[in-house]
């Protein structure tokens, strides 16, 4: 089975790379959805990110407001908050990476012909990249990330680009992803681009899980 991993900067369009690499048979997990699930009360990590940031960040159902616990993380757009983002990575991202390796260790067990594709953020952040055959970045032009986030969370540009500077601050630059990548894929064109760099990708991917039989 080949372990890839699936990287990029918010907004850069991992997701949409992602589905267009499981149309093609792919098997995909994404990190975001499995620390959503984690952070669901009854679970470890939520009782531990609760006990840290404390009640504020809680709605009234007692589920974790995700916004809020950013701007907790993150600070504040010109904000005196000190960003506590690796205190809430050093919690999280421990017990994501075992699910991970968990659903990998399950998938190449039914089928070790696979590709089994991790989407994350902070795999290279959190020094993860070591866990996969292949790394693949997702890039696209600065101004592209903030339009796009606005049309996502339906927000003015200006409080956009204050989030993907908030983010980006907490991420490696572009530059220092690609030298670390085997593939780059460039979502700054039109999806048909994007779709055949996918397919390429993808051709080449199949022929590395060949040469491994």
């Amino acid at each position: 089975m080949l372990k890839v991993g699936l990287t990029g900067g918010i907004a850069s369009g991992k997701s949409v790379v992602g589905e267009m690499f499981v149309s093609l048979g792919v098997h995909l997990i994404r990190a975001d959805n499995i620390a959503h699930d984690l952070m669901q009360p009854g679970q470890s990590v939520y009782e531990e990110v609760v006990k840290r940031f404390g009640q504020d960040i809680l709605n009234p159902d007692g589920s974790i407001n995700r916004p809020q616990l950013a701007s907790a993380a993150f600070g504040t757009p010109g904000g005196k908050s000190t960003p506590r983002v690796e205190e809430l990575n050093a919690i999280v991202h421990p017990a994501v990476i075992k699910r991970e390796d968990q659903w990998m260790e399950e998938l190449s067990r039914r089928d070790p012909t696979a590709i089994a594709m991790v989407e994350a953020a902070l795999i290279l952040e959190a020094s993860a990249a070591d866990r996969f055959d292949r790394l693949i970045v997702v890039t696209c032009r600065p101004e592209q990330r903030v339009q796009r986030l606005a049309a996502r969370l339906d927000i003015s540009d200006g409080a956009a680009r204050a989030e993907v500077t908030r983010r980006m601050a907490a991420q490696f630059p572009d530059e220092e992803k690609i030298k670390a990548a085997d593939f780059v894929i460039d979502n700054s064109g039109s999806l048909d681009a994007t779709e055949a760099q996918v397919r390429r990708v993808f051709a080449a991917l199949r022929e590395d899980v060949a040469r491994e039989k």
